[in-house]
């Protein structure tokens, strides 16, 4: 089917939202029903195969026993998980010209690898999920050869699909066009706007811790160091004192002592203050001077007579 187009990049062979999803499909139904809802996670059109048996109810790509031909080695399924039982299958072509299945499901816990069929099991989280199967590694594991191409495409119930496609490799969400993204741009851009709004909010208490530093280094700054300062000043002030007036009455004493000459009655008078005054090695050299002077007053009358 496709074996004659150019094949790169993303190759789209199912899309819930355009007008005719399963035209190049063929599908059966047995006690379940296939159509086509809106999803409310994701606000638009969605295929939804429910049955209450997963092997009579599915979808087949392409019609008509054709062979898709795809080359490209990754498949990818937007699925969403009902919580019931779900199996899809692959057919490849290897390079031995052998025709290969690989069926994965939800309800089984063991990898099963046979001539002509791989059974293995799957996990799906709740909601909806992108199943990305590497074809060209699984051919190499399973059975030792080289992945040619993809012949053949079933999907069954349980489940809701949105977009099955095969890629050269694997792509980010940024590299993917928007109608192969899961959810649609507005939903993402409201999620971003609320992604933003925290972001902004976040700095705000951020800036709280910032303020409490600059609290906390005056604080050393008032401790010991104002009381040590009138110590040190205390103790200059009787220093000072010290030194004034020891020293300076000595000084003038010695300048007294000539008067006594002249007037000999007032000396013995001033003598014996400035004694008690001055320091005790002096009064032992005023008496003496005094005695000197009442030696010669007693004389000076005796020969007047």
């Amino acid at each position: 089917m496709f074996k004659n187009t150019f094949q790169s990049g993303l190759l789209s062979i199912f899309y819930s939202c355009g007008s005719n999803p399963l035209a190049i499909w063929d599908s059966e139904v047995q006690n379940g029903h296939i159509k086509r809802l809106t999803d409310n996670e994701v606000n638009s059109i969605v295929l939804e195969i429910v049955s209450t048996n997963v092997a009579t109810t599915f979808i087949t790509c392409p019609k008509n026993n054709q062979v898709l031909g795809i080359k490209l080695p990754f498949l990818v399924i937007i699925v969403k998980n009902l919580k019931r039982y779900f199996s899809f299958e692959i057919t490849v072509l290897d390079d031995n010209n052998m025709r290969r299945r690989f069926r994965i499901s939800n309800f089984q816990s063991t990898t099963k690898i046979k001539p002509f069929c791989t059974s293995m099991p799957i996990g799906l989280s709740g909601g909806w999920n992108q199943i990305q199967f590497n074809l060209a590694d699984f051919t190499k594991r399973a059975y030792g050869t080289q992945f040619i191409e993809t012949l053949r495409v079933q999907v069954h119930a349980n489940a809701r699909l949105r977009r099955i496609y095969f890629s050269d490799r694997l792509y980010t969400e940024e590299e993917l066009p928007q109608d192969y993204k899961l959810y649609l741009p507005l939903e993402r851009k409201q999620k971003k706007d609320k992604k933003d709004a925290k972001e902004a909010a976040a700095p705000a208490p951020a800036a709280a811790p910032a303020s409490v530093p600059a609290e906390v280094t005056p604080i050393p700054e008032a401790p010991t160091p104002e009381p040590e300062a009138p110590k040190s000043e205390a103790p200059p002030t009787p220093t000072e004192t010290q030194p004034e007036a020891a020293p300076e009455l000595p000084a003038e004493a010695p300048a007294a002592e000539p008067e006594p000459a002249g007037e000999p009655a007032e000396t013995p008078a001033e003598s014996a203050p400035e004694s008690t005054a001055g320091t005790p090695s002096e009064p032992a050299s005023e008496p003496a001077e005094v005695t000197e002077g009442e030696e010669s007053a007693a004389e000076t009358p005796a020969t007047e007579d």
